[in-house]
């Protein structure tokens, strides 16, 4: 598989609906997507970096480059064995997970896309032709607004709810929602607003019953939430601070968690985020897919990637329509009425592009090759 031509598009989507986590208040998306050539065959991938470097280091401005200058290089014009191959051809980048996974992933499309395979066997997935299904909630203006949303994303079927909170927005949030829905699978997201200190509130959470506490403290520590975990008995799930299978293995060894959350992203594409499952599953740690507010592309991969045997817990993909009046993909992805999304057989990442509407949304446009 000889990779011909690499071309790098940057999209600008408004969301339906502003979505506010501790760290920031987000109303629409600019989304690189990298397109790759060979073998008379495209794959595509999509870079899940934010506008700004608040949930990592990373952001758009910063991922076009990391790829036109340092990862396409390493592998434009070479013949590759597989699509395994890609991540060790750019390990030497520091960091920069999401720029190198959003081109590593369309190299795994292409793949399946030349053998005529969808791409969640490719992958080795298929565990299940239905991935049971989560939505996460930002923060919103008033509790009397949240407890409206989430009413209508339980009326849509979502199995899960999780609901973002920061200091502030917190214990007297989740009770209203516990008083309203009792019997819900409810978990919060802390983005990393607090720190151990605030040990003693976060116990407070125990009250309610929660399936997991999400990533409460810093965003690059493992151990202080070791130390947290020990005081609680709501499960911590960590998203920011497990960026590879060896971070994983630590936070497992020092019983920091009981769940993880695997992105793609976070963790530069399919081949580490295989890593992160089999280590998770082997210790017995559940994991689920978490969302980065993707279009379609990243969207159909995230399906692709739920279809691993240990994402036993409802993950955060969901319907197109939650985001986007009108997604990069046909059909949109949707959910049925009792929370799942059904995996598609087509190859590759199993949707059509539309790209007339990609042509009309990208502000910018390079080509390597």
């Amino acid at each position: 598989m000889k990779i011909d031509r690499i071309t790098l598009r940057q999209i600008r989507m408004p969301l339906v609906h502003f979505f506010e986590t501790s760290f920031s208040r987000t109303y629409g998306r600019d989304i690189i997507l990298v397109q790759v050539e060979g073998e008379g065959a495209s794959g595509w991938g999509e870079i899940t970096a934010g506008e700004n470097p608040f949930y990592n280091e990373e952001w758009t401005g910063s991922a076009w480059p990391i790829v036109r200058d340092y990862a396409a290089p390493r592998v434009l014009g070479r013949t590759l064995g597989s699509a395994q191959d890609v991540f060790p051809l750019t390990a030497h980048i520091r960091g920069h997970n999401m720029a190198r996974g959003g081109l590593e992933t369309a190299i795994w499309d292409l793949e399946a896309r030349l053998e005529g395979v969808p791409l969640w066997r490719k992958i080795g997935g298929g565990a299940r032709r239905e991935i049971p299904c989560g939505v996460s909630i930002g923060i919103q203006d008033s509790v009397e607004q949240l407890l409206e949303k989430i009413e209508g994303e339980l009326a849509d079927g979502y199995q899960r709810i999780k609901m973002k909170i920061k200091p502030g927005w917190d214990v007297d949030v989740v009770r209203r929602v516990r008083e309203r829905f009792p019997g819900i699978k409810l978990m919060c997201d802390a983005n990393s607003a607090y720190t151990l200190a605030d040990a003693g509130h976060l116990k407070k959470l125990d009250d309610f019953y929660l399936m997991m506490i999400e990533q409460p403290l810093a965003h690059d520590d493992i151990i202080d939430h070791a130390v947290l975990q020990a005081r609680l008995n709501t499960p911590i799930c960590l998203d920011e601070c497990i960026r590879d299978a060896h971070h994983a293995e630590q936070a497992i060894r020092l019983r920091a968690c009981g769940i993880i959350n695997i992105k793609l992203g976070r963790v530069a594409g399919f081949a580490e985020a295989k890593r992160v499952h089999d280590v998770a599953q082997a210790a017995g740690i559940p994991v689920w897919c978490g969302g980065m507010l993707e279009a379609g592309i990243g969207r159909a991969h995230n399906i692709a990637l739920a279809t691993l045997p240990n994402f036993v817990l409802p993950g955060d993909v969901s319907a197109s329509k939650r985001y986007w009046k009108q997604d990069i993909i046909h059909p949109a992805v949707e959910t049925t009425p009792y929370g799942t999304i059904a995996i598609r057989d087509d190859p590759g990442f199993g949707y059509a592009l539309d790209t007339d509407f990609i042509a009309g949304i990208t502000v910018r446009e390079e080509s390597a090759g």
